[in-house]
């Protein structure tokens, strides 16, 4: 028995022996299966984030190749001719924008000045602080999309299992908005952002407020450039704070009526420091603003740089002042003028006869009527077009002119026939056709729903602070239509007294001599008159 335990215990060693071989042995063959999958894994690895280094580094240098070309020549400088070289070179330079911003202000910012404010301000101000006001004015999406994380606390037990608690939660960052670019003029700067997924140019437009307090600027406007960009634009500076002068109507006098382009007329300036033209045909305008918001800049501004068409015939003015002051102290401008209801009623039917005309005699033949001293351009200055509209002579009186003011918005484009109103209540009751003027400016309004009831639905929102102007800054206002999404912000032209005067005395003197051959002027295709500028502040001066 003894001998069997022995040969027992001696067969288990050597079983035990050979299974402790058998595990070495796969021991040694899996360590080098998993040395080997460690050494690729490292490779492909190491290899994947070379990769991804450098396209970071790639996407970096060209998005921002400005600042690497810069950089690289100041270490390249520095490797060829040393440091002390690049600090003269840099001092020469100084003093060389210094002498040319000295000798011209506007070059020197069309040249050098914006790119290298653009420069500075992209990386010192909005790169460092845009997140924070972004994050401040709720501009960010949640990202809520991640792996699930497990968390186990061994504190916290179920008193009845004895086990860990697991709780499992996922990690919500914020995406931001990123900048895609900054460009900067005399008085805006101009920051490009590309949205994120799930946000709409609409969320900004209502954050203007709040961007503009987060920048410290008076104001600031979002515009839409592109399906999933959007440029923020901030007010550095206030370039209609100074009163606009109209130029005299004795610079005029040189200038033949025919060569004035209708649909190019001088107005004022913009707030991107430009000239504002708007154009007399192919389309009616609607002013509104409160009493003192400089409605009369509005009016006389453009008639002043259409006085040679006015004086050779081009060009026919017709006045309705209900008040009988505004409109009078120029009478001899205005080939027809009313004051009471009943006259307003028969200067508009004589117009709508007129209308009715030239579609029966240009019927099939144009599109557009030329203007001629035949078919002038008629323009009918409606002063305070509320008072008749809605509180002036009978019921049935407010409506007729109420349906002449209408045929003449709706049929009068082609036909040589414009309509400029103005209004200090803008509301639908005041004026129920204020929807047929295509463009439409407002001025100082003490509401701020008076903005919407002029401009349209999120006008506000888009910028268009016409509640906040100042008394003390007649003439400035908001401007929409023309095609843009945005409202311009414009101030007219002042006209004094004495350039009214003038433009009567100049208005009426003799025409040419009839021999000479009529003018013609042709009506432009219409075009988007306003400046480009407001499309690209940076170029402006």
């Amino acid at each position: 028995m003894t001998t069997t335990t022995a040969g027992a215990l001696v067969l288990a060693g050597l079983v035990a022996l050979a299974a402790l071989a058998g595990l070495h042995w796969l021991g040694q063959f899996f360590g080098r299966i998993a040395e080997g999958v460690a050494t690729i894994a490292v490779v492909f690895v190491t290899v994947w984030l070379v990769g991804k280094a450098t396209v970071i580094v790639a996407v970096w240098v060209v998005r921002h190749w400005r600042t690497t070309i810069t950089t690289v020549g100041v270490v390249g400088w520095c490797w060829l001719w040393g440091w002390p070289s690049l600090l003269v070179s840099c001092v020469a330079a100084v003093l060389v924008l210094s002498v040319w911003w000295w000798v011209s202000v506007v070059s020197f910012d069309r040249g050098a000045g914006r790119h290298l404010r653009a420069w500075w301000l992209r990386w010192a101000v909005y790169a460092p602080r845009m997140p924070r006001w972004l994050r401040s004015c709720n501009l960010t999406v949640p990202d809520r999309v991640g792996p699930a994380v497990a968390q186990v606390n061994p504190l916290r037990r179920n008193p009845l299992r004895r086990t860990p608690v697991v709780s499992r939660s996922r990690p919500v960052a914020d995406q931001l908005p990123r900048i895609v670019g900054v460009r900067s003029g005399p008085s805006w700067d101009e920051v490009r952002v590309r949205l994120v997924a799930g946000q709409t140019p609409e969320e900004f437009d209502t954050a203007t407020r709040a961007l503009a307090v987060a920048r410290g600027v008076r104001r600031c406007q979002v515009r839409e450039v592109a399906p999933n960009v959007v440029s923020i634009d901030f007010q550095r500076r206030n370039l209609l704070d100074v009163l606009v002068r109209s130029p005299g109507v004795e610079t005029l006098s040189g200038i033949d009526g025919a060569a004035v382009d209708l649909g190019k007329v001088w107005s004022g300036r913009t707030e991107y420091g430009t000239d504002w033209w708007q154009s007399l045909i192919g389309g009616h305008t609607l002013v509104a603003g409160a009493t003192g918001a400089g409605k009369g800049s509005l009016m006389w501004a453009p008639l002043v740089s259409v006085a040679p068409a006015i004086r050779d015939g081009l060009v026919r003015v017709n006045g309705i002042d209900p008040k009988g002051m505004e409109l009078a102290y120029g009478r001899g401008v205005f080939h027809r003028y009313a004051v009471t209801s009943k006259d307003a009623l028969a200067l508009l039917d004589d117009l709508v006869e007129q209308m009715e005309a030239r579609k029966r005699a240009y019927a099939g033949a144009t599109r557009l009527v030329p203007i001629t001293t035949e078919t002038p351009l008629e323009i009918v200055e409606f002063d305070e077009i509320g008072a008749l509209l809605r509180y002036g002579g009978d019921r049935k009186t407010r409506e007729a002119i109420t349906d002449r003011v209408a045929l003449l918005t709706t049929q009068g484009r082609a036909l040589g026939f414009t309509v400029r109103g103005y209004v200090q209540e803008p509301t639908k009751d005041t004026v129920p056709v204020r929807e047929l003027f295509p463009r439409r400016i407002c001025l100082r309004v003490a509401s701020k729903s008076h903005v919407s009831m002029v401009l349209g639905d999120q006008a506000y929102e888009r910028g268009a602070w016409a509640n906040r102007i100042g008394e003390d800054e007649p003439g400035v206002g908001y401007l929409f239509g023309d095609g843009i999404r945005e409202p311009l912000r414009v101030r007219a032209g002042w006209v004094s007294d004495g350039t009214v005067k003038d433009l009567e005395t100049f208005v009426t003197r003799t025409a040419p001599p009839a021999d000479m051959a009529a003018p013609v002027l042709t009506l432009p295709a219409p075009t988007d008159t306003l400046p480009e500028a407001h499309r690209k502040i940076g170029d402006a001066a």
